[in-house]
């Protein structure tokens, strides 16, 4: 990590808020994919989308081998391809995002580093040669993380994002704005696991308005109210990422 960056390379990848609430002083924004991953609901969120009493739910990458050892209860198979987004970082202000970034983690999340390729829309014409991978720094929570919960019933799991809130805002609007942010990437970005859990909640979102699960949260509980903290900057309202 303290050589990373060095001779002006620093990179982020984001895979998940950071597509569409990138880290400042970005010079370069590349639309890429990675591979050897897939990409799940299932680290909790106590801070950000969530609180202890009713943690949300966020996006984490798990390595694809591991996964493969895992009995996943959603019907929509992991495309070969985790899409995000690339951004370079000049080296007069890697300290300071690096710093921000640092405040900006959620926890449980860990830094690792992958190779990104550069999406094909990034090339200026069709005859260029297509842009080398780019080695990026990414925020990864582990199984091993406290957070990280696994696999989960994804009619349960929708209804989970779809109730929960916190002092970053609700945990709906996170999924909502990462199934728009991939769909703007690239014509091949669309995560079906992500797709399907928003068709989820927008189903159980018009079951609401119909008044059906008036008397009862959907999770099948009484409603609770739980106060939020209040954040002590704008950092830390932000959501943290990956």
């Amino acid at each position: 990590m303290a050589d990373f960056g060095d001779n002006d390379e620093f990179w982020l990848f984001g895979y998940g808020s950071l597509i569409w609430k990138p880290p400042p002083h970005y010079d370069q924004r590349i639309p890429g994919y990675i591979d050897g991953y897939v990409r799940r609901f299932w680290q909790s969120s106590e801070d950000h989308r969530g609180t202890p009493e009713a943690p949300g739910r966020v996006v984490t990458l798990i390595d694809r081998a591991h996964w493969e050892t895992l009995v996943d209860h959603h019907d929509s198979l992991p495309t070969e391809k985790v899409w995000g987004a690339a951004y370079h970082i000049p080296a007069p202000k890697v300290a300071e995002v690096r710093a921000y970034l640092d405040l900006r983690e959620i926890m449980g999340y860990s830094i690792q580093y992958t190779l990104v390729h550069p999406a094909a829309s990034s090339r200026l014409n069709a005859t260029e040669p297509r842009p080398k991978p780019i080695k990026c720094l990414v925020y990864i929570g582990l199984p091993c993380n406290p957070q990280f919960l696994g696999p989960q019933d994804p009619q349960e799991l929708a209804a989970r994002i779809l109730k929960c809130k916190g002092p970053s805002g609700e945990n709906i609007e996170y999924l909502y704005m990462l199934e728009t942010a991939l769909l703007d990437l690239s014509a091949e970005s669309e995560d079906g696991h992500i797709s399907d859990l928003a068709s989820r909640c927008r189903k159980l979102e018009a079951s609401q308005s119909k008044g059906l699960g008036k008397s009862e949260g959907l999770l099948g509980q009484p409603e609770v109210e739980t106060s939020l903290h209040k954040a002590g900057s704008t950092e830390e309202q932000e959501e943290v990422e990956k």
